[in-house]
């Protein structure tokens, strides 16, 4: 077999499992090429934090749990605003009434009497990063005894996707150049890519911290706590590439 034989062979080999798809590329001997498939990434600091705040409240009756769940509701969108949230930064995720059947053998009657209604409601409020800790402790100190976990976001999404197909690009290309080098050809010309862009995927680059969820705290007259510790996770965007290379 000759040398060119070889690098022919290599590439249909390569190419058929690519093309499955129903790609329309044409592998022949005028048509000399390396498929390569590669994946690389890009990383971002998040600068979105989407933080739920809600709070939980029971009453004797359903109208007694909805007059304390408004209450609740108007101090901690007071407290947001004066944290200088906008409106807009805010987004309702549920409210619900509904009969509390979560007792323990534990409970006094006179508990139970007091708990026959559960009312809940929550947003989805979101900030950068900075704000999250501030945003966590005003919003619980108003009430919100459900609120703090955070859901981290990018918001250039598109732009680092389209990096780590960049990224993907390049590694494809050496790759190709390995290849060629191996095989005694010249690579030439990129003559098709496509990209696979996969669902974003979280690392962070500092410890894990537990505690982001402060459920249960109430409302105190004593000092304010110091403030959490929070740190933004890097959003990892993946990129697969295939591509084809004419060869010389």
């Amino acid at each position: 077999m000759t040398r060119n034989s070889v690098a022919i062979f290599l590439a249909m080999g390569i190419a058929l499992a690519g093309f499955a798809s129903a790609q329309t590329i044409q592998i022949n001997r005028d048509n000399k090429t390396i498929a390569i498939s590669a994946t690389d990434e890009a990383t971002a600091t998040a600068n979105i934090a989407a933080i739920t705040i809600g709070y939980e409240v029971y009453g004797a009756d359903s109208q007694a749990a909805y007059a304390e769940g408004g209450s609740l509701s108007h101090a901690i969108l007071e407290a947001l605003h004066k944290a200088g949230v906008k409106d807009d930064s805010i987004e309702s995720a549920a409210q619900g009434l509904s009969r509390n059947r979560e007792f323990s053998e534990k409970d006094t009657p006179e508990l139970r009497a007091k708990r026959q209604f559960v009312f809940s409601q929550s947003w989805e409020v979101s900030v950068p990063p900075l704000m999250a800790a501030e945003v966590i402790r005003v919003a619980v100190a108003a009430g919100a005894n459900k609120s703090g976990e955070i859901d981290w976001r990018f918001s250039e999404r598109k732009a680092l996707q389209a990096k780590a197909a960049g990224n993907a690009l390049v590694k494809a290309r050496a790759v190709a150049s390995d290849m060629a080098e191996g095989l005694h050809v010249k690579l030439g010309a990129l003559i098709y890519a496509s990209d696979q862009v996969p669902e974003a995927t979280l690392f962070t680059n500092r410890p894990p911290s537990e505690g982001f969820g402060v459920a249960g705290m109430e409302a105190t007259d004593e000092p304010a706590p110091r403030r959490l510790e929070i740190f933004p996770k890097t959003i990892r965007e993946e990129a697969t590439v295939y591509a084809v290379f004419a060869i010389e």
